[in-house]
């Protein structure tokens, strides 16, 4: 699985609207500085997750952005299929549209397999989850797993 620069964008903008600890609208320049983002790349990223329903954006010189629920009701999938579309997908199709042939009839279910398990750690963990360092034990567990930080 391949995160994009643009789900990656998004989660880290989703990151810092839920760490924001009032209720005044964070500027999207604010956001852009603070986690080193092209400002002209984020505001469409902002623009597609307020058309999304994540987040809630004001006009004027008190305007800004801020996360249309609270950050524990988001999850990483919500903000990653907001930006992206489907969590999984082999060229451009969903898995259960595909279809094999002969040796290679098995990769469906391999495909699905592999959507079920980033489906259950994405739609697992919420913004407020990352934000306050607290992952899921069963999140967690995995980064433990021998290899898990090495890239072969």
């Amino acid at each position: 699985m391949r995160i994009s620069a643009r789900a990656d964008y998004a989660v880290r903008a989703a990151l810092q609207l839920a760490a924001s600890r009032d209720e005044t609208p964070l500027k999207a320049e604010a956001i852009a500085d603070a986690q080193e983002i092209p400002h002209k790349f984020l505001e469409g990223i902002l623009n597609d997750m307020r058309r999304g329903g994540l987040v809630l954006s004001q006009r004027g010189g008190n305007g800004g952005y801020r996360l249309a629920r609270p950050a524990s009701s988001i999850t990483i999938a919500d903000v990653i299929r907001t930006v992206d579309g489907p969590l999984v997908s082999v060229r451009g199709v969903r898995p259960p549209d595909l279809s094999y042939t002969g040796p290679a009839q098995s990769l469906l279910p391999l495909w699905i397999a592999l959507r079920s398990n980033v489906r259950e750690i994405l739609e697992g963990v919420s913004l407020a989850d990352v934000a306050s360092a607290q992952l899921p034990s069963d999140v967690s567990a995995l980064t433990d797993a021998p290899g898990a930080w090495a890239n072969p």
